[in-house]
């Protein structure tokens, strides 16, 4: 059995809420999945993923809620996800929370993985759910879906809907398809190739109502931190370039820092990338590339600004790289991506 991982407990609580308005008793459903009245009580506890299944299971039992998941997503709240919840309200446009989701799901746990796509003027946010247990994905996919897009309209303070909304799963056979299009407010289609919001390039610039730059920077930093503490498990290049992006904020950081945060020597650091198919500077390249490409098109920072950021101690040594990696130069890239956002 695939191991699942960990759910931070603001998860699951949306589930929970639900179940106390059904007037459930979730005391026998909290014991059977293992999980302590005083776990719930600290939001920055992590719970085993077969917790997380068990209790959901115990809780579509109890209710015998064919909609169970999608329902659930009303009591979405900040807090839901863990700081990426408040770093995604703090955003400018809902454009740079989306792109948040990415880059910090992890904190909320390891239930599924998303990733944006465009294609042509829309584009898609693809969760792909860890879970094998059919019923159990098919509530925890509904529940993720439809809790993105009503706290996406509560940061907007609007109530935008997708242009469509696929499922992988079938339509269950005692669940009513007008509930689902109720409440994403468009079509609503099964057995797809993904579990998608789709909607037009022009959401991505819609303003939110709370955001708050300074706010957003030490949200970011802290999230950054956090996420440094969740790489034991995973391969030594992810983990390298998780500490160089938690550490280029104060600079380009020397290799022997890094090093030293997997109690290594620069040169073993750099023999054990090797093995892995990569390098140091490899990484680090990639990871500049990708947060340049970011705040070039999601933020309104200068593009000195940005190069700073990065590590650059001069916007020529930027430029040079940054036409490198992409064949443009920064503000070429910028003028572009600005271009094929307008409607």
């Amino acid at each position: 059995m695939e191991n699942l991982g960990y759910t931070s407990v603001p998860a699951l609580l949306k589930y929970l809420r639900y179940a106390e308005q059904l007037e459930l008793d979730v005391a026998p459903a909290l014991a059977a999945a293992g999980i302590s009245a005083e776990a719930l009580r600290d939001n920055g506890k992590r719970l085993p993923g077969e917790s997380h299944e068990q209790l959901l299971a115990q809780l579509l039992r109890l209710s015998g809620d064919p909609l169970f998941g999608l329902r659930s997503a009303r009591f979405v709240q900040p807090g839901s996800w863990s700081v990426l919840g408040y770093i995604a309200m703090n955003c400018a446009t809902l454009g740079e929370a989306m792109g948040r989701i990415v880059p910090y799901e992890k904190l909320v746990g390891d239930m599924g993985v998303s990733r944006l796509e465009e294609v042509g003027e829309q584009v898609r946010l693809i969760w792909s759910c860890r879970h094998q247990s059919a019923e159990i994905r098919r509530h925890m996919v509904e529940n993720v879906l439809a809790s993105w897009l009503l706290y996406a309209r509560w940061m907007a303070d609007a109530d935008y809907s997708p242009h469509e909304v696929w499922f992988e799963h079938g339509l269950p056979s005692e669940a009513p398809l007008a509930e689902y299009q109720a409440v994403f407010g468009c079509p609503v289609r099964f057995q797809q190739a993904c579990n998608a919001l789709i909607v037009p390039q022009e959401y991505l610039q819609v303003p939110l109502r709370q955001a708050d730059a300074n706010l957003l920077r030490t949200l970011e930093e802290h999230a950054l931190t956090l996420m440094a503490g969740l790489n034991d498990d995973e391969p030594l290049p992810l983990r390298v370039k998780n500490a160089l992006r938690l550490l280029l904020k104060d600079g380009l950081p020397r290799k022997e820092r890094v090093a030293e945060k997997f109690h290594m020597t620069v040169r073993t650091l750099q023999r054990h990338l090797q093995l892995a198919g990569t390098s140091y500077q490899q990484i680090l390249d990639q990871l500049r590339q990708e947060l340049a490409e970011h705040y070039l098109l999601r933020s309104e920072l200068t593009i000195q600004d940005i190069a700073s950021y990065l590590g650059f101690t001069e916007s020529r040594s930027f430029h040079r790289c940054f036409k490198g990696w992409t064949g443009q130069t920064p503000g070429e890239y910028r003028a572009a991506g600005r271009a094929a956002a307008k409607p």
